[in-house]
C-alpha cells in the first residue's frame, strides 16, 4: 500500500482527526490475556497479549493515559494480529486499571522499564522478529530508548506515531487555543490519578500537593512529573527527556509517522534533516491530527490509515 495519506472531505482538520477516533469510533474488539511482570524495584507492570502463538513479536507503548483499551491500541493490535503477529500491549506505571506501588509514575524519558521488558521477552521468547511501536508519550519513550542504546537496541525495527519531539514545543502548543481543550482533559487525568495514589501515603519531598489547580502541562511537570522523578525542574524534566535529540544516536530503521496539522505539536517542534540519519525516516504528511489518520468516502465507512500503514512498515 502506499505510505501518502489524504484526510477526506468529511475530517479536514487537525481537530477533527485528532478527536473523530475517540469521540465517534467504536472500540475495537481486540480481546487480551493479562501478565503481570514483577520489576526489579518492587513494583509491577501490566502486560496484555493478544494474537497467534507467533515468533513474531510487537511490543506496542501506548500515550499519555492511554492503555490497550484505547482505541488505537486495540485497532492496530488487530491489525498485527490478523498479519500473524503476536502482540505485547506494555502498560506504563499505573495505566493498567491499578495503581503501582512506588510513588514514582512514568513520563516521557522514561526508558528504563522499556528497557527491562523488551530484554525480558527477548530473553524468555527468543522471538525470530521483535519490533516496537510507540504512540505519542510512549513514541517519545521509545525514540529516546533507542538513541540511548544504539547498536545496542534488541529491536528489529521500530515505528513511532505523532510524537511529541520537543516536549516544550508541545506543552506551548497545548496551551494556546484549542488545544487547550485536550490539555485540560489530559491534566485533569493526570490530577485525578496523583489524587487517588496520595490519598493515604505521605507526598514526596518537593512535590506539590494540590493540584486543583492546576490548569497547564508546564504547572504539572513542574510540581509533580519533574521532582517525583528527580528531576530538577519542569525546564531540566523537557530538556532531559525529549526525543529530538537522540534521533541521530538511532541505530535500527525507525519510521516516524507524523501529521504537519497535529495539534499537539506546532511545526517548528517536527525534526528535519539534520536531526535524522540514515536509519530514521520521517514519513510527514500535511494532514492527520494527532494519532488521527482517519479516511473513507464517508463518516459511515470511516478507515483508519495507521492500521494499514504500520503492518505494512513492519512487513
Amino acid at each position: 500500500m502506499t505510505h501518502r495519506f489524504e484526510a477526506p472531505w468529511w475530517l479536514p482538520t487537525g481537530h477533527l482527526q485528532t478527536v473523530w477516533p475517540t469521540l465517534a469510533r467504536k472500540r475495537p474488539a481486540a480481546t487480551f490475556d493479562n501478565e503481570r511482570l514483577e520489576l526489579p524495584d518492587g513494583d509491577f507492570l501490566d502486560l496484555h497479549w493478544a494474537g497467534p502463538d507467533s515468533p513474531n513479536l510487537a511490543v506496542i507503548l501506548h500515550g499519555l493515559a492511554g492503555s490497550s483499551q484505547s482505541t488505537y491500541a486495540s485497532g492496530i493490535t488487530l491489525a498485527l494480529a490478523k498479519q500473524g503477529w503476536r502482540v505485547c500491549v506494555m502498560h506504563f506505571r499505573g495505566c493498567s486499571g491499578e495503581l503501582n506501588r512506588l510513588d514514582r509514575s512514568y513520563h516521557s524519558g522514561d526508558t528504563g522499564d522499556i528497557d527491562f521488558v523488551v530484554h525480558t521477552l527477548r530473553q524468555r521468547l527468543n522471538p525470530q522478529r521483535l519490533v516496537t511501536l510507540g504512540y505519542s508519550l510512549g513514541g517519545n519513550m521509545m525514540l529516546k530508548w533507542l538513541g540511548e542504546l544504539g547498536d545496542a537496541a534488541p529491536v528489529e525495527r521500530a515505528v513511532a506515531v505523532s510524537v511529541p519531539f520537543q516536549l516544550d514545543r508541545a506543552a506551548d502548543a497545548l496551551n494556546r487555543g484549542v488545544s487547550r481543550l485536550y490539555q485540560w482533559w489530559l491534566v485533569r487525568s493526570l490530577a485525578a490519578s496523583f489524587r487517588e495514589k496520595f490519598a493515604s501515603r505521605e507526598l514526596p519531598a518537593r512535590v506539590h500537593s494540590d493540584v486543583s489547580s492546576f490548569s497547564s502541562f508546564w504547572w504539572f511537570d513542574d510540581r509533580v512529573t519533574a521532582p517525583l522523578h528527580g528531576f530538577e525542574d519542569v525546564h531540566d524534566y523537557y530538556a532531559r527527556s525529549s526525543s529530538r535529540q537522540y534521533l541521530k544516536e538511532i541505530r535500527v530503521p525507525t519510521v516516524l509517522l507524523h501529521a504537519e496539522d497535529d495539534p499537539f505539536l506546532p511545526r517548528d517542534g517536527i525534526p528535519c534533516e539534520t536531526d535524522l540519519n540514515e536509519f530514521v525516516t520521517l514519513n510527514l504528511q500535511a494532514k492527520g491530527g494527532h494519532v488521527g489518520f482517519v479516511y473513507g468516502s464517508s463518516p459511515w465507512a470511516a478507515r483508519y490509515w495507521l492500521e494499514e500503514c504500520i503492518p505494512s512498515i513492519f512487513g
